[in-house]
């Protein structure tokens, strides 16, 4: 993982070709001041990469006709004696390296002058060696593409080397990319295309030119607000914006009629056709036929009679046969999730333990961020069986109402039921307590971090999963069931750095109540419509908070929900057999990985409703209170929604 930046200066950017909505992005567009130092977007930035962190500089010079020249210096570097520098390309890395056996060091370049900074992993479509950093491979190949710039397809027509936007198609994984190729005089930039991970823009204004690209903002634009902002109910809050999911690049040439450097930002289309597939998000099958629905129902009852007989062909077996209580699509799917979960942790090298000097037995590759719900409960007991028996596995609970919170509760009683599935395993439940009241300063970091997120939903979740994400918080002093409660506490915190996060699994399998709304107004088809509006907007509603959040820790977050194969598996499968929200909660709502969960032994969280972290954990409940009064005041106000203006909201 890494945080990235770019800013560049002196160049006109032109975006007026881009096809989203261009109030967003014209160089006509006023737009408040956002004041941050260097200094602060470098600190921002290390809190994301601990490892290592790296800057370079592309110096461009202007050559009348002959076009333009670059100089690849560090940091503190000049341009070559004699030469003026016209524009600048600023890049920054700061790296948490996962993978690779030998330290590296972002911004990475090459003997070729292009330079690199990546933020991601390559779970597959590329074939890398397993002791292969993602980064340093990704440099190599890129180096080996077509500088045309102009492919539609992997390879050019021209040369036949690959395109640019044929390599970044063909990754399975989460991206977020700046890239200089030096030749062609082009910057690429872009995420994969579900924004797994973050990479915020800011599109030059009429009254700042600059062009910036970075993971995270250094500081919340509500800490800058003016009195005048407050009373107006305005302020600097359009400074960023997620980018959109997609692959950008900007040719630097010289203008011919005003003697500068201009570049145009063009977006590429992926030119993998399942990558466009999944984008799309339609569905096979989406509206049963009465004779679908027959069978369905006809399979429902079979499962449920066997579910109750005391045959052994009712509950999982060691050996893994194929049950007949449960529908063949449950089985495959908790394959796919299975080596979904497989990829990403299997890659995980030792040169994490290696440099922090732990010993290995003592090192704890992977933790959970754990509610005890069906989607984190399931990614523990697949973890289980993907991860090497001799590690212990932390499971994150945060709560704001200590013991009693909901998300507590389930945590526990998940825990005892993961004792009771994977026996031999290490469970840590690493109980994570907090106040909001004393969360002064920590309230006014994660204002930065969800930025341009800006309500008080975005700042409940992005707290709990910062506070969750750091791993500091408690543990019982014994591995057994916790059933009477009075165990003594150890004070603990989590040096895991990866974090599974079952982001994805609601919006793919109909677990919002807006889904059921939807299906009661529109049937088969408004469900449809609402999940793939879910499936289509994450990248702007979700991942890049919960990614700058989780990061900010010196953590990766990995969705195992969101892989590639899963989702399209999930699009094979007929709706009626994902959700049947004619069934009550708990029962009808992802149906399927309520399936899944039952054949990985988990009964009790097979039948668990949906609850979102904001409530699990409580912390809604206190924002409430502390920001309206009281919960029914933020309720008639709709809380989770109102944008916060003032700081008096959150200091």
């Amino acid at each position: 993982m890494c945080g990235i930046a770019l800013i560049v200066s002196g160049i006109r950017i032109d975006t007026s070709s881009l096809p989203f909505d261009s109030t967003t992005a014209t160089p006509t567009r006023k737009s408040e001041k956002l004041l941050f130092s260097l200094d602060d977007l470098k600190e921002a930035l290390r809190r994301r990469g601990p490892d290592s962190f790296g800057a370079k500089k592309v110096l461009l010079q202007l050559l009348g006709q002959n076009g333009v020249s670059s100089f690849t210096v560090e940091e503190d570097g000049d341009a070559a004696d004699g030469a003026i520098e016209t524009a600048k390309l600023h890049f920054f890395g700061a790296t948490l390296q996962l993978r690779g056996i030998n330290p590296l060091v972002q911004p990475l370049t090459d003997a070729s002058g292009n330079v690199l900074v990546y933020n991601g992993e390559i779970f597959g479509g590329l074939h890398l060696a397993s002791d292969c950093n993602d980064a340093e491979f990704l440099l190599q190949t890129l180096g080996e593409c077509c500088s045309c710039g102009s492919c539609a397809t992997d390879r050019c027509v021209e040369c036949g080397k690959s395109s640019i936007a044929g390599v970044l198609s063909a990754i399975k994984g989460p991206w977020a990319i700046i890239y200089w190729q030096d030749s062609s005089r082009t910057l690429w930039f872009g995420r994969d295309a579900f924004g797994r991970r973050s990479l915020l823009v800011h599109w030059p204004t009429v009254d700042d030119s600059t062009f910036l690209l970075s993971s995270v903002s250094p500081v919340s634009p509500v800490q800058q607000a003016s009195e005048y902002e407050d009373h107006n109910g305005i302020g600097c809050l359009s400074y960023w914006e997620e980018l959109p999911c997609g692959i950008y690049s900007v040719h630097v040439d010289a203008s011919k009629t005003s003697g500068y450097l201009v570049g145009e930002v063009k977006i590429h289309e992926y030119t993998n056709s399942m990558l466009n597939e999944l984008i799309k998000w339609e569905r096979i099958s989406v509206e049963p036929s009465s004779e679908d629905l027959h069978t369905f129902c006809h399979k429902l009852s079979l499962g449920q009679h066997a579910k109750h007989q005391p045959s052994s062909e009712a509950v999982p077996n060691k050996t893994g046969s194929i049950q007949p209580a449960i529908p063949m699509p449950a089985h495959i799917l908790l394959n796919a999730l299975k080596e979904s979960v497989l990829r990403r942790t299997s890659m995980y090298t030792v040169y994490q333990a290696v440099i922090s000097g732990i010993r290995q037995e003592k090192f704890f590759p992977v933790a959970i961020l754990f509610s005890g719900g069906l989607d984190s409960m399931i990614l523990a007991a697949l973890l289980d069986k993907c991860m090497d028996p001799s590690y212990e596995i932390d499971l994150l609970n945060v709560s704001f109402d200590g013991q009693l919170a909901p998300d507590r509760k389930s945590a526990k009683a998940g825990l005892n039921e993961l004792r009771r599935v994977a026996p031999s395993r290490k469970w840590r439940l690493v109980e994570i307590d907090a106040d909001l009241s004393d969360l002064v300063f920590e309230t006014s970091h994660v204002m930065s971090l969800i930025n341009p997120a800006n309500t008080y939903m975005d700042l409940n979740i992005g707290i709990a999963l910062w506070l969750a994400a750091g791993g500091d918080g408690w543990v019982s002093d014994a591995n057994t069931y916790d059933n009477d409660g009075n165990h003594v506490r150890i004070k603990y915190k989590s040096n895991a750095k990866i974090l599974l996060v079952g982001s994805g699994a609601d919006e793919q399998c109909a677990g919002y109540g807006r889904h059921r709304t939807s299906y009661r107004r529109g049937s088969w088809l408004g469900l449809h419509e609402e999940m793939r509006l879910d499936m289509q907007r994450i990248w702007r509603r979700n991942l890049g908070r919960d990614d700058r959040c989780i990061a900010d820790n010196g953590k990766e977050a990995r969705f195992p929900f969101l892989d590639e194969d899963v989702i399209r598996l999930l699009l094979n499968i007929p709706l009626w057999e994902v959700a049947n929200l004619d069934q009550p909660s708990g029962i009808g709502d992802k149906r399927i990985l309520r399936e899944v969960a039952e054949l990985l032994g988990l009964y009790e969280a097979a039948v668990l409703p949906k609850r979102a972290i904001q409530f699990g954990s409580r912390i809604a409940r206190e924002s409430n209170r502390k920001n309206f009064g009281s919960n029914r005041a933020a309720n008639q106000a709709s809380a989770g929604s109102v944008t916060i203006h003032r700081k008096s909201n959150f200091c």
